[in-house]
């Protein structure tokens, strides 16, 4: 092998071609000092030349390629001939091998001691190097070193462990890290570093009759892994009991709680839930991340004209505003991005929320008990007398919260809430269906935002899809000429773990109260609210949004036609339970 050796120092070299100037490298090396970083990351951090050029400019003066990895599918056995410790400390990565030769991408190949430290570690093979850039190895370090196979091993042992003392003692389990306990804890933190490598918002453990499920959810979809050791389901769930301060004895009935942990220099609140099912108890964890500390509106996903029409409904001085949707779509992110802008020093704001799901200075965040009796509605009765300029309500949940939530909406405090509906204009039926004065709900509601989280496109291997016969038929149902356009989908890569999608963004329709409609809602005729709300300036379905997504390849159809779907038939549920409900009345008249 010969090692790639530039003639002179990098930062000498770029200045002799004119690449930087001589202050700028001057600057550069400061900054370097105080930062401990490679010279190349502090030139792009600070602006002076952009990546894609470093690693041109590498290529070229060491002769070697200039690879992307971010569409190659590498097997385990090669990557792994470089740990992960490793591979992050040398920003390397194994791409191919053979018992005799190796292909090694870096960032920096020019750095002599860390091809030297591959190169021991990788002898006897013969090693040839690629110049690939930083951003893209960092990416497949979280795509390929998972902890699935890190899984596995605490999961065998923790099984044998369990095999040779017969039983788990509730007596014997402890905080200390000695023995079955140990093994537990490290399983918990491998599951915990998978999840947060991966972005996950959920971990499931599930015992079953012959296997133990793990599954994560990862961009809203679930994806599995199977561990054959069926027994160490009740050391796991009995250590989360024991960190999120359950009763460990009691196993017939389902328990809540929660804990943090600090985990890759994330600070993860973990909401944790127990269940009794037919093969032990199930655990659902619910993972939120309180590094990256709450979004703005802007960050949100929310378009200008929209976000600007949103601003002018929370600057009111008094009305409700609902933010609705399913379990998972975002409702939360966006009251806490309100809340943040209103939260001046010139307003007073009180939440009343099961949980708290972020701690926010200045206002006063109430958590419910209803072991004390402190649920909703006790809570927003006192509140009405903290002289609030803002009440948060996290979910309107019954008749009497709806009523007092709609109550200080009309008497000068402007309250916001969510609901569990699916779109917007099913949002104020449930309201009068959960006992509201069909009046009361009229004078106080000012605006209906709903919401869902569409999976993005992944930008590394989006490619222009053709539609079958049944998608083209479903969006000219949606709208005329939409099948013409072109759609994306993505491929899989390394990127985005071979699923075609990375992340996630809110697709959002906002309804604003307007005459017809409060005087629809007045009268209790649900069914000329609905027509007054399609027919309604500047209201637009999400389905239509995120077919406008679609059409910039942000999303896919299927998302599309999914989102759709979801939607039209609790639109049609609705529409049968008022046809019910108005036949009903008929016979009884």
């Amino acid at each position: 092998m010969k090692r790639p050796r530039l003639k002179m120092r990098l930062g000498d070299l770029l200045v002799q071609e004119q690449v930087i100037s001589e202050q700028q490298l001057d600057n550069a090396l400061k900054e370097q000092k105080q930062s401990g970083r490679k010279l190349g990351a502090t030139l792009i951090e600070l602006g002076y030349i952009t990546e894609s050029k470093l690693l041109e400019f590498l290529s070229q003066q060491l002769k070697l390629p200039l690879l992307s990895i971010s569409d190659r599918q590498i097997p385990p056995q090669t990557f792994k001939l470089l740990p992960e410790v490793q591979a992050r400390r040398h920003r390397a990565l194994v791409i191919e091998s053979d018992d005799s030769s190796a292909l090694v991408g870096m960032s920096d190949p020019a750095d002599l001691s860390a091809v030297d430290a591959i190169t021991q570690r990788l002898a006897p093979r013969n090693l040839e190097f690629a110049v690939v850039s930083e951003s893209e190895l960092l990416q497949a370090f979280d795509a390929l070193y998972r902890r699935t196979k890190e899984i596995e091993t605490f999961a065998s042992q923790l099984q044998d462990e369990y095999e040779e003392t017969s039983e788990f003692e509730l007596g014997t389990l402890s905080l200390d890290e000695e023995g079955e306990d140990a093994t537990v804890a490290k399983l918990l933190q491998s599951l915990f570093e998978d999840a947060v490598q991966v972005r996950a918002s959920d971990i499931h453990i599930e015992p079953d009759e012959n296997m133990l499920r793990i599954r994560q959810r990862i961009d809203g979809v679930l994806q599995e892994n199977i561990l054959d050791e069926t027994n160490i389901a009740n050391a796991l769930v009995l250590r989360l009991k024991l960190m999120s301060g359950m009763d460990i004895s009691e196993r017939r009935l389902p328990q809540d709680g929660r804990f943090n942990i600090k985990v890759k220099n994330h600070s993860i609140d973990v909401r944790v839930s127990t269940m009794p099912v037919q093969y032990g108890e199930s655990c659902v964890m619910r993972l939120l991340d309180q590094t990256s500390g709450i979004l703005s509106l802007e960050q949100t996903g929310m378009p200008a004209p929209l976000l600007k029409r949103v601003r002018a409904l929370i600057g009111r001085p008094h009305g409700m505003l609902l933010v609705t949707g399913p379990t998972g779509s975002g409702k939360t992110t966006t009251l806490y991005g309100a809340l943040s802008e209103l939260n001046t020093e010139k307003k007073k704001v009180i939440t009343v929320e099961d949980p708290v799901e972020y701690r926010l200075p200045r206002i006063s965040q109430v958590q419910t008990n209803k072991k004390i009796g402190l649920d909703f509605a006790r809570v927003l009765r006192t509140t009405l007398r903290q002289d609030p300029d803002i009440i948060m309500v996290g979910e309107m949940r019954d008749h009497e919260t709806v009523e007092i939530g709609l109550r200080g909406a009309i008497t000068g405090h402007l309250v916001l809430s969510t609901l569990h509906t699916n779109d917007a204009i099913t949002s104020a039926m449930r309201l009068i269906d959960m006992g509201a004065p069909s009046y009361l709900v009229a004078a106080a509601l000012r605006g209906i935002i709903a919401q869902r989280l569409v999976r993005r496109v992944c930008d590394n291997c989006a490619t222009a899809k053709p539609l079958d016969d049944d998608q083209a038929a479903l969006l000219e149902h949606l709208e005329k000429d939409s099948s013409a356009k072109t759609y994306k989908m993505g491929s899989g890569c390394q990127s985005c773990n071979h699923t075609g999608y990375k992340g996630r963004i809110g697709v959002f329709e906002l309804l604003e109260m307007n005459r017809p409609m409060m005087d629809a809602l007045r009268m209790n005729d649900t069914q000329q609210f609905a027509e007054a709300a399609n027919e309604a300036p500047g209201f637009r379905s999400m389905a239509l949004v995120a077919l406008e997504y679609a059409q910039q390849g942000i999303t896919s159809v299927e998302e599309v036609l999914f989102l759709a779907e979801s939607v039209e038939d609790n639109i049609t549920l609705a529409k049968t339970d008022i046809e019910s409900d108005a036949n009903a009345e008929a016979e009884e008249s």
